[in-house]
């Protein structure tokens, strides 16, 4: 059996591959049938159709070659092809008695159209075809109108109609489910690229926040330890602590953002939060301890920041300070400030430093230099929903506000 259905496959893709051979095979099996329909007396001596009584005039050879003929054209002409098969009847009900079954090749013709136009086509060519058939049939024929022959002939071709509507439905209703599933399949890849696209810009952010500040901090303390190892080991000694302190830090946070890249099932996959503007003031202390002065005011602590918001609060604070220490130059100051205002967060990173506007990250040489701070925390603002302003200050310094909504985009609220 599966030999025999492979052999049924090769051979239907193998038709199908060549429309014409397939549509003259089909023009000489409806021949070969209206010509040994022809021999068949349907009355017979009274007993019923009786085979080899009568034989086809030359005309209706003829006609039936015609009505055949016209059967190879009928996937690029369908409407000719049943014109030419329908006058052939037509001219075989006229002349013929009884008639030769040249209607075979009309209800063929009738059954292409039907399934490749649309219905009011069909509805419109098959009730023409099957009123104009049926009534020459019970005109010009010697047997009473009510002859079954004639019933035939209005049977077979509403037959004809029907079924090749129906197979045109099914044809389209195929086709509609294939180009959904497309569709769906090219909608899911376009979206698995882009959920990926997004995950790697986020880790992105998160090991550029991460690395950017803890480095800065173990530069700066790196260098304090060094210019006072001989004269004050003991605030040397406690720079290198700053220094652990940082390093560990920073292999902490790392360790969870790699951890992000781990399958959901594996049991190393680390569980502790996102940092937030909980241990807010933990970050402001290892500034302090690397010779950054950070003052902070905030009226944010009854509101449950979505988790989203909260870290990305954290990272613009941790960014902007992380620019203020590299570049604000020294003597500089800053200030943080996180405010409830209505259904929004304001978090605001003031500096006074005095370098100039190259130097602190601006629009222009931050993004000559390479940086990318803020870049990614536009892309973090963006991702919310909200607003980034960051610019240099009347009188000197620098200034970065973010402006948070408390509902994020995927619909988690915050607000309390």
């Amino acid at each position: 059996m599966p030999a025999q259905g492979n052999a049924l496959t090769r051979a239907r893709d193998r038709l199908r591959a060549h429309p014409v051979a397939c549509d003259a095979l089909l023009a000489a099996a409806v021949l070969a049938a209206m010509v040994l329909g022809s021999f068949v007396d349907p009355h017979g001596d009274g007993a019923g159709p009786t085979f080899g009584t009568r034989t086809p005039g030359p005309a209706s050879v003829v006609l039936m070659v015609l009505g055949a003929a016209a059967l190879v054209a009928r996937r690029r002409a369908p409407l000719r092809a049943l014109a030419v098969t329908g006058a052939v009847t037509v001219a075989e009900f006229v002349a013929g008695d009884p008639p030769a079954p040249v209607a075979m090749s009309a209800v063929v013709a009738l059954y292409t159209v039907a399934s490749r136009t649309d219905r009011p086509t069909t509805w419109r060519v098959g009730l023409a075809t099957m009123t104009v058939l049926t009534a020459v049939a019970m005109s010009f024929g010697s047997s009473p109108w009510y002859a079954q022959q004639n019933l035939g002939v209005f049977a077979w071709t509403g037959m004809a109609a029907a079924a090749g509507d129906a197979v045109r439905s099914r044809r389209a209703f195929v086709d509609a489910i294939r180009e959904r599933a497309d569709r769906a399949e090219r909608t899911r890849e376009e979206e698995a690229r882009r959920r990926v696209a997004e995950e790697r810009l986020r880790i992105a952010r998160d090991l550029h926040d991460v690395v950017a500040h803890h480095i800065a901090l173990v530069n700066v303390q790196a260098g304090v330890a060094a210019h006072v190892m001989d004269k004050r080991p003991d605030q040397a000694k406690e720079a290198l602590a700053h220094v652990r302190e940082a390093s560990r830090s920073a292999l902490d946070e790392l360790r969870a953002t790699v951890g992000l890249l781990r399958q959901s099932g594996d049991p190393e996959a680390p569980t502790e939060p996102a940092p937030g503007l909980a241990v807010l003031d933990d970050l402001l202390d290892t500034f302090r301890n690397a010779g950054l002065p950070v003052r902070l005011a905030r009226t944010d602590q009854d509101t449950h920041l979505p988790a989203a918001v909260d870290l990305a609060a954290y990272r613009i604070i941790q960014e902007a300070l992380t620019n203020v220490r590299k570049h604000a130059g020294q003597g500089a100051t800053a200030e943080v400030s996180v405010l409830r205002v209505g259904r929004t967060v304001e978090v605001t990173v003031l500096d006074d430093g005095t370098a100039p506007v190259q130097a602190v990250g601006g629009p222009g040489p931050a993004g000559a230099q390479g940086g990318h701070g803020l870049v990614g925390m536009r892309e973090r603002v963006g991702a919310l929903g909200g607003a980034l302003t960051a610019g240099p200050r009347y009188g000197g310094g620098f200034r970065v506000q973010a402006i948070l909504p408390l509902t994020t985009r995927g619909g988690e609220d915050g607000a309390a």
